[in-house]
C-alpha cells in the first residue's frame, strides 16, 4: 500500500521536486521515448499527489480544478515507476487523486487525456471516453470523462 502525500507546489521540498520530475522524465521522456517539454509552467497551478513505497517516490500525479487545464478538473502526469506497476499502485495513486480533486476542489467531475492503451485501466476507475481518439507528442490519446 502506498503511502500518499497531497501538497501544493509552494509546499513541495526541493527534493521531492527533483524526485517528481525525475520520474516523470524516467517514464515519459526515456521509457517512452518521448522528447517534450515535461515541464510545461502548470505544475505551479496543480496540487501534487505523490504516491510512496517505502520512503521511495514511485507514484504521481498532479490535479487541476475546472477550469485551469479543462473546463472540467483533471488529472494529469499520472506516472507509476515501471519496476511498481504490478503492485496496483496505479489504481491507488488514482483514486487518491479523485478524492484530492474532491477535498481540495469540491468537484466530482473529471475529465483526463489518457493514453490510448491505458483505456480499460481508466474504464475501471469509472473513466469514460469521449469525442475521437489524437495524437499527443506522437502518443495516441483519448479524452475521457469521470462523472460522479
Amino acid at each position: 500500500m502506498l503511502d500518499i502525500k497531497v501538497t501544493s507546489f509552494e509546499d513541495l521540498q526541493t527534493q521531492t521536486l527533483y524526485d517528481l520530475l525525475q520520474l516523470r522524465s524516467e517514464v515519459f521522456v526515456v521509457e517512452q521515448d518521448c522528447v517534450y517539454q515535461d515541464i510545461d509552467g502548470k505544475d505551479q497551478k496543480a496540487i501534487h499527489v505523490l504516491g510512496y513505497h517505502s520512503e521511495t517516490l514511485v507514484a504521481y500525479t498532479r490535479v487541476f480544478p475546472p477550469g485551469l487545464y479543462f473546463k472540467e478538473a483533471s488529472i494529469g502526469r499520472v506516472v507509476v515507476a515501471e519496476k511498481y506497476r504490478a503492485h496496483q499502485y496505479g489504481y491507488e495513486i488514482m483514486k487518491a487523486s479523485i478524492t484530492a480533486i474532491k477535498d481540495h476542489f469540491k468537484e466530482t467531475t473529471i475529465k483526463i487525456s489518457a493514453q490510448t492503451y491505458l483505456k480499460r485501466f481508466y474504464n475501471t476507475l469509472e473513466f469514460f471516453e469521449v469525442g475521437e481518439e489524437y495524437l499527443e507528442d506522437g502518443i495516441p490519446h483519448i479524452a475521457m470523462l469521470r462523472s460522479n
